[in-house]
């Protein structure tokens, strides 16, 4: 067993929070789940714990594909037994079931997308091996997964409106392991700032991770933070993996709000909570990428949410934003049963 005293205090504090930062129906078991596998394998290899790859670590192929590793392994040997010279059929059925068609896309659009010469750089990135990743693919002597192409994609699609100017002080909750904060970093920004919001345990995930790609000296911790005190973002390293309720704390202006795939797995009270402080934060722009039909109900033995989100009801909880853009091809995702994983640009209005 790994005995982790930063996670459990963290755990500790969130008990003490007011409810709106604590686990919502859709993670409360999947937390339980995540600390009981990082205790029990260590956070080393997070990136092969079924817990993790079931909630925070998005992989193309199977099982997020639809399909199972039974299923894979069947289709791959009905072929070869029923037509053992059919090598290119094989390569073929590979190509698609490992998810590397899907990837493939993925980078084509990026690198079709991505305005050279202009910041973010985004064709610079390479994603480190931290955390033993089960799926990861190499394009140009880089390296993606599939956390890190969606955000990428996220990120060429604000491009397209920025007009030259570019942000420097970069927020997000809910940021998974911490990719967004990697690519950040790599993005060629002088002065980048990059904080993450999140729910231990994945918190205690994303701050070991950013530790080990950008070094100890280069990231904020929740227990960094003094109790109860007014924090300015300035005062912070250039990166930081802080709790949800820590936010209150946080004084300052930030240039780009970001959630990725995570306030549709909350509840509506939870994210207007979260807007809040973005709009008090007179955060310039604001990027989403959720369900645009929201998360699944919650059932018997099936997680899901209480009251679904719809991407719509973000414009009530945003009032002083105007929205800029929307979309789902190419940038966003559609399920293969037509659910869509839509981007939305807000730009702030508001003095």
């Amino acid at each position: 067993m790994h005995t982790y005293s930063r996670l459990h205090l963290a755990l500790q504090r969130m008990q003490q929070q007011a409810t709106v930062y604590q686990p919502t129906s859709f993670w409360a078991t999947a937390s339980q789940g995540i600390t009981d596998e990082l205790s029990q394998h260590g956070v080393d290899a997070f990136r092969r714990l079924k817990s993790a790859l079931t909630f925070f670590v998005p992989n193309y192929g199977a099982p997020a594909s639809g399909l199972s590793a039974e299923q894979v392994a069947l289709l791959e040997r009905t072929l070869k037994d029923s037509y053992p010279a059919a090598v290119k059929a094989g390569l073929s059925l590979n190509r698609a079931i490992s998810g590397y068609q899907a990837a493939l896309a993925d980078y084509r659009v990026l690198q079709a997308s991505e305005q050279t010469g202009h910041l973010p750089d985004l064709l610079g990135f390479s994603e480190s091996q931290v955390g033993q990743p089960l799926e990861q693919w190499q394009w140009d002597q880089h390296h993606y997964s599939r956390s890190a192409l969606n955000y990428l994609l996220g990120l060429s699609f604000l491009k397209k409106h920025l007009n030259g100017e570019v942000p420097r002080s970069l927020l997000e909750i809910g940021g998974g392991f911490g990719t967004l904060g990697e690519i950040w970093s790599q993005a060629g920004i002088a002065n980048w700032q990059y904080i993450d919001i999140d729910i231990p345990p994945t918190q205690f995930v994303a701050d070991y991770y950013l530790r080990q790609v950008l070094g100890e000296s280069k990231v904020s911790g929740f227990d960094d933070l003094p109790a109860n005190a007014a924090v300015s973002m300035d005062s912070l390293r250039p990166a930081s993996v802080l709790c949800s309720w820590q936010i209150e704390q946080l004084q300052g202006e930030v240039d780009l709000f970001v959630n990725f795939i995570s306030f549709q797995e909350m509840e509506p009270d939870v994210v207007k909570n979260y807007l809040h402080h973005v709009d008090r934060l007179k955060t310039r722009w604001v990027l989403l990428r959720n369900m645009r039909e929201g998360k699944q109900i919650k059932r018997e033995g099936h997680a899901g949410v209480t009251t679904p989100i719809k991407t719509d009801d973000y414009q009530g909880m945003l009032p002083n934003y105007r929205l800029i853009d929307r979309n789902v091809h190419p940038f966003g995702f559609e399920t293969v049963d037509g659910f869509h994983s839509e981007l939305m640009l807000f730009k702030r209005q508001a003095p």
